[in-house]
């Protein structure tokens, strides 16, 4: 008949209670060496049972030991080495991030005034030299303080993210078709007749002005061609630059500003 032996593993939580007759820092110290306290068991917990047989050798033990330190051994390495991969990403990452792409000190935009049922807004957007957004003011009227201040800080915060390279698309998805009040009917946007709010607004507004997203228009794109046949094809063209050029950024020297490119060639051909 085998005879086995049970190893049972117990943890016991208690508290001991010590009395003072003083609470000082002298007291306190000498706490830990008193044997005078009330014991009071607040836990026990079965942790492990093993077993094993009688007269079994002890040497198997030491042997498992050593495989758990190897194996142990092993994972530590492996865990350095991808603690070290990791903190070189996350280095690598942090540099990444940390472009910002400043805007110019002179910019172009533009400023759109809108009336979302009794209320005023006024956007203000700002470009790189290459023409994209890189940051946006909203103005309200008719609104509290709070109101105010809260949406020039979410425009500073779309302007950073702007600059640091988050996609206009992103914010679009995010914030097209919001409901909130201000809602209703558009005045004083050509292309927009209605909004569900102020970010509605002023998302499906950029989207049309720097996305090309005619979808989320309401109207269609009608370019006004009034007085462009008259004179020559020089001052045609000056005439049209004159209408989406700002002239308070060129300061008027519209000739000055002007890039010819009628000898540039492009090679769209790619390598294989």
């Amino acid at each position: 008949m085998k005879k086995y032996i049970v190893e049972t593993f117990y943890t016991c939580t208690f508290k001991t209670v010590h009395k003072l007759d003083n609470l000082d820092d002298t007291e306190l110290s000498k706490i830990d060496k008193r044997t005078d306290g009330d014991v009071e068991v607040i836990d026990v917990k079965l942790n492990n049972r093993k077993t094993r047989k009688v007269g079994e050798k002890k040497e198997e033990k030491s042997t498992h030991k050593k495989i758990e330190k190897t194996l142990s051994s092993n994972i530590l390495d492996q865990s350095k080495i991808h603690k070290n991969d990791y903190k070189d990403n996350s280095v690598n990452l942090k540099v990444k991030n940390n472009a910002r792409f400043k805007m110019p000190d002179r910019r172009k935009g533009y400023i759109q005034k809108a009336q979302i049922g009794d209320h005023k807004v006024y956007l203000h957007t700002g470009e790189y030299d290459d023409g994209k957004i890189g940051e946006i003011f909203i103005d309200t009227n008719k609104e509290g303080e709070l109101v105010k201040a809260m949406m020039n800080n979410f425009a500073i915060a779309i302007s950073l993210g702007l600059q640091y390279g988050v996609p206009l698309e992103e914010y679009v998805d995010a914030f097209i078709d919001t409901k909130f009040e201000p809602s209703g009917k558009v005045i004083g946007n050509d292309r927009i007749l209605s909004a569900s709010s102020i970010l509605d607004y002023v998302f499906r507004e950029l989207a049309i002005s720097y996305l090309g997203k005619e979808e989320l228009a309401h109207t269609p794109s009608i370019v006004s061609a009034q007085n462009l046949d008259e004179g020559n094809d020089e001052d045609k063209f000056l005439k049209i630059v004159k209408n989406i050029t700002s002239k308070g950024f060129v300061r008027s020297n519209y000739k000055e500003k002007l890039v010819d490119l009628s000898d540039v060639r492009i090679n769209l051909k790619t390598k294989n």
